[in-house]
């Protein structure tokens, strides 16, 4: 029975496993209009592999659920939370903004010129998962507070880039497309990751609302965006919760 949560926690792996897979054979499809330009249609399984990393999240809340309903906390299953989750939401996200730098490139006349060089500071995003799990399993300052945005956030975040492209929210895939907005998220994203600065974090403490203020006011303001912009509201609540942690810092930590 002890082992349940741990199996829970596989089965992230599995879906960040899942997710990568479709990601790496996308079958995009490439239009050659009037003999210049490129028309690149989002291929539905980089969504369906957003899918997969938004269903992990559920199953990385559960394992830590059943872990403490259970009393079956371990190192081990802290260990192999932090495995799962760098696959899941460091690997996996990496190799979606690589296919969006791809598919970038791909509507210029010099596409199949482009340099794999070009494309690869979206390791940059693995890197930073990386580093900021295994900052968070030795820092003792992380139980009432983060230090740098959490790394299943930040893999919410890259996940509904595809979906906002796909969908095309107030007709936002054109920007999302676009090569120096994707490096310019890829540089935000990562060093928010490994940075030391103070984030919220969304467990509530009791149910007071002096006691849980930030995050009742994160909470309102992401279904408000929710049901404005639809899936194009998961990159502004995702700025919208750095933004609320800097200026309550005093309060979350």
């Amino acid at each position: 029975m002890k082992q349940i949560p741990n199996l829970f926690t596989l089965l992230n792996l599995v879906f960040g496993c899942i997710a990568i897979i479709l990601i790496l054979q996308p079958g995009e499809s490439i239009t050659t209009v009037n003999g210049e330009n490129l028309v690149i249609n989002l291929p539905e399984k980089m969504a369906y592999a957003s899918f997969f990393i938004f269903a992990a999240g559920i199953v990385d809340f559960l394992d830590g659920f059943l872990a403490r309903l259970m009393k079956a906390s371990s190192e081990m299953g802290k260990q192999l939370d932090s495995l799962s989750d760098c696959v899941t939401f460091g690997v996996a996200p990496t190799m979606i903004m690589y296919q969006l730098l791809r598919m970038s490139y791909l509507k210029e006349e010099t596409a199949f010129d482009t340099s794999i060089w070009f494309l690869l500071p979206a390791i940059l995003i693995a890197c930073g998962a990386a580093w900021r799990l295994a900052k968070f399993n030795i820092d003792k300052r992380q139980s009432i507070s983060f230090r740098g945005v959490p790394t299943p956030i930040t893999g919410f975040m890259v996940a509904a880039l595809p979906l906002v492209v796909w969908y095309n929210n107030w007709d936002l895939a054109p920007l999302v497309l676009n090569r120096w907005v994707l490096y310019g998220i890829t540089v935000l994203i990562s060093y928010l990751m490994v940075s030391d600065l103070p984030i919220m974090s969304l467990k509530f403490k009791d149910y007071s609302f002096k006691g849980n203020q930030p995050k009742i006011i994160l909470a309102v303001i992401s279904i408000s965006l929710a049901v404005v912009f639809q899936w194009a509201a998961i990159p502004l609540i995702y700025l919208t919760y750095v933004a609320l942690s800097l200026l309550l810092r005093k309060q979350i930590s």
